[in-house]
């Protein structure tokens, strides 16, 4: 698997392209606002787009879904109870920062994400873990040693839980029950800011330590 990341949009949300360089298809996961830099180099290289897969539906992870999906054709993957978000700028929090962009909403997706499902696109498997806390329906995807984790855990930081739907008991349980029992050498690539490890965060993260 070949990763390439982009910091799309005004809050620099970190999206991944996932490319299977045998087939030339691949996964995006998080098509933050401003995608033009991500749409470029699918184009540029005529890459077969399999499937959006969204950590969950704030306006900074899903305000280029419209404009990829457009231009690639390919279905969308969110939470069942985010759903809604995709359709409702007042869910989706696109209201609430009038000043960085317009309402954003964008068709409802084609395929719910669930708890312990198996995605299998592009030629890779996705492992889908509900990681509520940061919002409701906020998901990760394990693929190997890889874990996509959105806005749930940051390098020595973990996701703001003072948006609509945000939990901060769950955020615990979801770092503590479910993270940290991944193997430690797990890397991490979350929705904003530099990757980390299982491992590191469970002995320096300041919010949740494993002790």
């Amino acid at each position: 698997m070949r990763m390439e990341s982009f910091v799309l949009g005004p809050i620099q949300t970190n999206c991944y392209l996932l490319l299977n360089e045998e087939t030339n298809q691949a996964v995006v996961i998080d098509p933050g606002m401003k995608p033009k830099k991500l749409l470029d180099r699918i184009a540029s290289g005529n890459i077969k787009l399999e499937a959006i897969l969204l950590t969950h539906a704030h306006l900074d992870h899903m305000g280029g879904v419209d404009e990829v999906r457009k231009a690639t054709e390919c279905p969308v993957y969110v939470h069942d109870l985010e759903a809604e978000w995709l359709t409702n700028p007042a869910l989706n929090g696109s209201l609430r920062w009038s000043d960085i962009t317009p309402p954003l909403t964008t068709a409802p997706a084609e395929y719910a994400l669930d708890e312990g499902q198996r995605l299998k696109l592009a030629g890779f498997e996705f492992r889908v873990l509900h990681t509520p806390g940061h919002s409701p329906g906020s998901v990760s995807f394990l693929h190997g040693k890889d874990l996509f984790s959105g806005d749930v855990l940051f390098r020595q930081s973990i996701g703001r839980t003072d948006l609509p739907g945000g939990r901060e008991a769950d955020l615990y349980n979801t770092i503590r029950s479910k993270l940290y029992r991944l193997d430690p050498d797990v890397t991490v690539y979350n929705g904003h800011g530099p990757k980390t490890t299982i491992g590191y965060e469970m002995n320096n993260n300041p919010y949740v330590r494993l002790s």
